[in-house]
């Protein structure tokens, strides 16, 4: 079955009921089952299942989780088991995203504002790029994955063949660049841009930042180098490299004017339907900026919301759903998915990948009506649901709490609730916010317990039921001399992602949240978790909601959970039922097999390292060289660093000249 290897580097092998479940669900891959849950408790390693799964059939995997926090620490994992295979990061490259809409009651247009983390765009390259050039690739993606990507015929069929000796002109090789949307520049190179200096041409390309360095005599290349695009060393000469597209949406010369008539078609076809209606404002609206786009298209091959023209781009029929992450995987000769999709804790992230359709299309449809995009404008959209189904073949849900849809869908369920470290759920108790007629307050309570795991040196998490709880919770607990910080959905990706590193590191002791603390988050220091207003009934304290939260303190041999609540509901009692089973079930094992619990042990990665560039990276390392210098001599050390950038701008070393430029920012700002 297995058909290409991927070999896992581990320092332990699969135990407790990890065996079982690797065994269950490869055969029940081998057997064609579409649909498989792995029902693992928290800390039973149900990453380390699957890894091992995808070890032994050897197929290129696609990991969907629900936000970019989890995916984050998925990759990071996957990378740890596999770090000769590509394991790739795919998510939303943008920071901040405000969608175009229309508020007709109000009259308002709200334009579409976007804050894109470049680091991020470079990854989802890397990862398009990788599964069209290999096969041992796994994919963490969040719901991202099912939106318009851009065709990967296209994609590859226009990628740059770029080789020593090869008839090619520097002119030739600009004009190339140029086709394929790389940006000519003096300055800093970034990925997807490119510099010509006499006989020399440097490229950055999307997926990874190196600088390629090609050279010119008469009418061929020479030599390639590939360079560090901060120490600017050479790190290898190369007789060949291929360089593909600095954007997914691809389309050659001829498909742009086809796609250019078919969107004058349409408008003409919109505007006599508007007018018709006696919709003149709309009309005018919808003419004008089509038109324009129109005329961006034919002059530069590209417009600001191309994508909303995607259709014609690609050659659809109205309906008929666009490219997504999931056609650059592979595919059988008849078409069928020649891939392993995983959707991590399925009973959120299946839901959520429900709902994106819907949403979308109401957007648009209010933006078609009211003149401000073509009504092939609805076509650029996420899947359907029933459309994603078709297209990830065979599937393994992973989640503690199933969800409706798995566990309508399971052909085969393998639960896996023995932990290899012997942990064992934590013990729950419950206070009540009033006793004996008198308020005791929940919060005090949970001050008196969480600086207590303090002084111990651990960590404690509170969650609440708003935002704005959490945010008010925080702010009283370090006025209450708790080191704390709040984490919800508004925070950015990698601030949400720089804020659970810190806490893991110790550098502060209690994390305030809402739900986005259930799923997966994997914190082994937490001992205790407080939830606040645990009997106010609802989708943050139902049954699956409580459990997930419950096991963010099974990693840790001394986790507890106190439930802040004045009467015992339905889904609490059914919570607390479940962690008792798990944990009779856990003990006994740990009897027969004479197993001590032992908290689990996990390296604190800075994830966010990842997204961030190595220009930044670099001004770090200069910041801690420097920092002491400069306390000690301000003025002497600023002076010696602007010459030095004024230096470098004289031989036109733009890239150290920022570099410079930047760290003198950051010491005159410290």
């Amino acid at each position: 079955m297995k058909q290409q290897p991927f070999t896992i580097k581990a320092s332990f092998r699969p135990s407790g009921d990890q065996p079982k479940a690797v065994k269950s669900l490869v055969k029940g891959l081998g057997n064609g089952l579409e649909h498989q849950v792995l029902l693992g408790v928290t800390g039973s390693g149900k990453t380390f299942t699957v890894a091992n799964v995808i070890e032994e059939i050897g197929k290129p995997t696609l990991v969907i989780a629900h936000n970019k926090t989890l995916a984050a620490q998925l990759a990071q994992e996957y990378r740890e088991f596999f770090p000769d295979a590509a394991v790739h990061y795919f998510v939303s490259y943008y920071d901040y995203y405000q969608p175009e809409a229309y508020l007709p009651v109000t009259d308002t247009y709200i334009e579409k504002e976007a804050q894109i983390n470049e680091e991020i765009e470079r990854l989802r390259h890397a990862t398009t790029q990788a599964l069209l050039t290999r096969r041992d690739v796994i994919v963490v993606a969040s719901v991202s994955a099912i939106y318009g990507l851009g065709s990967p015929v296209e994609y590859e069929k226009v990628h740059a063949r770029i080789e020593v000796k090869s008839k090619l002109t520097r002119t030739d090789l600009i004009r190339k660049l140029v086709s394929i949307y790389f940006e000519r520049t003096t300055a800093d190179l970034q990925p997807g841009l490119f510099r010509a200096r006499g006989n020399t041409v440097e490229i950055m390309p999307t997926n990874e930042k190196v600088i390629y360095r090609i050279i010119f005599e008469s009418n061929s290349i020479t030599s390639i180098e590939k360079i560090d695009a901060i120490t600017r060393a050479i790190e290898e000469e190369l007789k060949v490299f291929f360089l593909f597209p600095a954007r997914h949406f691809v389309t050659p010369e001829d498909e742009r004017l086809r796609a250019v008539q078919d969107i004058k078609t349409e408008l003409a076809k919109q505007l006599k339907k508007l007018e018709s209606r006696g919709s003149l404002l709309e009309a005018e609206r919808l003419k004008r900026r089509t038109n324009y786009d129109v005329a961006m298209i034919k002059e530069i091959g590209y417009c600001n919301g191309i994508e909303n023209y995607s259709r014609h781009f690609d050659g659809r029929s109205a309906g008929e759903p666009p490219h997504t992450l999931l056609s650059y995987f592979p595919h059988t000769k008849d078409g069928k998915p020649d891939f392993l999709t995983v959707i991590d804790e399925s009973h959120v992230t299946v839901p959520q990948l429900n709902g994106m359709y819907a949403g979308d299309r109401s957007r648009k449809e209010m933006l078609v009506e009211h003149g401000f995009r073509l009504p092939s404008a609805v076509d650029n959209r996420p899947l359907q649901f029933e459309e994603f189904e078709e297209r990830v073949g065979q599937v393994i849900y992973t989640t503690a709490t199933p969800g409706p849809y798995e566990r309508e869908k399971a052909e085969n369920t393998v639960e896996q609730i023995i932990r290899p470290t012997g942990l064992v759920d934590p013990h729950i108790s419950i206070k009540p916010v009033v006793e004996n007629g008198t308020y005791k307050g929940q919060v005090g309570d949970f001050i008196e317990d969480a600086t207590g795991e303090v002084r111990k040196g651990n960590r404690v998490i509170a969650t609440t039921l708003t935002k704005k709880m959490a945010e008010d919770l925080a702010d009283y607990l370090k006025e209450q001399d708790v080191k704390a910080e709040y984490l919800h959905s508004d925070i950015k990706t990698i601030d949400r992602i720089d804020i659970l590193t810190r806490f893991r590191k110790g550098e502060f002791d209690c994390l305030v949240g809402v739900n986005l603390l259930r799923e997966g988050l994997d914190l082994p220091e937490v001992t205790f978790i407080g939830i606040l207003d645990a009997d106010k009934e609802g989708f943050l304290r139902s049954e699956t909601a409580l459990i997930q939260i419950i096991g963010r303190a099974a990693r840790n041999v001394n986790g507890r959970v106190t439930l802040y609540a004045d009467e015992v509901t339905k889904s609490m009692q059914s919570a607390i039922d479940e962690t008792n089973r798990r944990r009779v079930l856990q003990l006994a094992y740990n009897k027969k097999h004479k197993v001590t619990p032992k908290t689990i042990k996990k390296k604190i990665h800075d994830i966010t390292d990842q997204l961030r560039t190595e220009h930044a990276k670099t001004v770090d390392t200069l910041l801690a060289v420097d920092k002491k210098r400069y306390e000690k001599n301000p003025k002497k050390v600023i002076a010696e660093k602007r010459k030095a950038m004024d230096e470098a701008v004289k031989i036109l070393d733009f890239e150290t000249a920022a570099i410079i430029r930047d760290e003198i920012k950051a010491l005159i700002g410290k």
